[in-house]
């Protein structure tokens, strides 16, 4: 059972995503919040696996608690909980400051149950939400507003290889379709992955495609 916490201001909405997760059958709400101080706390408690965060919430937004969810993350070196942000609004500056934070991936509040479903899974794999369209489309209109004029040092450092997984991981394929793109092993592209991550200093696959991006490896379709 993959654990997940629901962080909204509005009982009616954590209400009615409950009734739709818990229907699937492979997922559990094991808490619920409705401000960004009380998801830190429900989420030191519980141990989600992924977190649905709002992140408009006049008790406390969610993007402090993001910051703070993932800090707690990285300080445990671990690689769960993810935050699945769940809003109104794709192109957002909430939503940007949500993936500034550490956010996984971005689904819309009016998506079908079964694509929440998913994002749900794919984050609690490890997988990230590279090919959701949300997530890709706030991706490149943040890489938009925020240019990097030029590649830092660190994109030298990274080989042939794992400059091509890097570009590849940016285009949404998964680590088996980069690998049967690249005629290797899945291992051998989330070796390199791994790789080229610490060279870049980047936490996770998301925040792998926004260096990307920013840095003209990739640029938007």
């Amino acid at each position: 059972m993959i654990r997940v916490v629901l962080v909204d201001d509005q009982a009616v909405v954590r209400a009615g995503f409950r009734v739709l997760l818990e229907d699937v059958g492979d997922l559990e709400i094991v808490g619920e919040a409705a401000s960004g101080p009380e998801a830190v706390a429900v989420v030191r408690r519980t141990h989600p696996d992924v977190v649905c965060m709002d992140v408009r919430m006049p008790g406390g937004d969610g993007l402090t608690a993001t910051r703070q969810i993932v800090a707690d993350r990285d300080r445990d070196g671990a690689t769960l909980p993810a935050v699945l942000v769940v809003t109104t609004f794709d192109l957002d500056e909430y939503v940007f400051g949500a993936l500034e934070a550490g956010a996984e991936g971005f689904v819309l509040k009016d998506c079908d149950p079964e694509d929440l479903a998913d994002a749900i899974r794919r984050l609690a794999r490890g997988d990230g939400m590279l090919d959701q369209s949300v997530t890709r489309r706030v991706i490149a209109e943040f890489a938009r507003r925020r240019p990097a004029p030029t590649p830092g040092a660190e994109a030298d450092l990274l080989t042939p290889r794992e400059t091509d997984i890097v570009r590849l991981l940016a285009q949404g394929l998964s680590n088996a379709e980069i690998a049967d793109a690249l005629f290797v092993e899945p291992s051998t592209v989330k070796s390199h992955l791994g790789r080229a991550m610490t060279k870049l200093g980047t936490r996770d696959r998301l925040q792998t495609v926004v260096w990307a991006y920013r840095t003209g490896l990739a640029t938007p379709t």
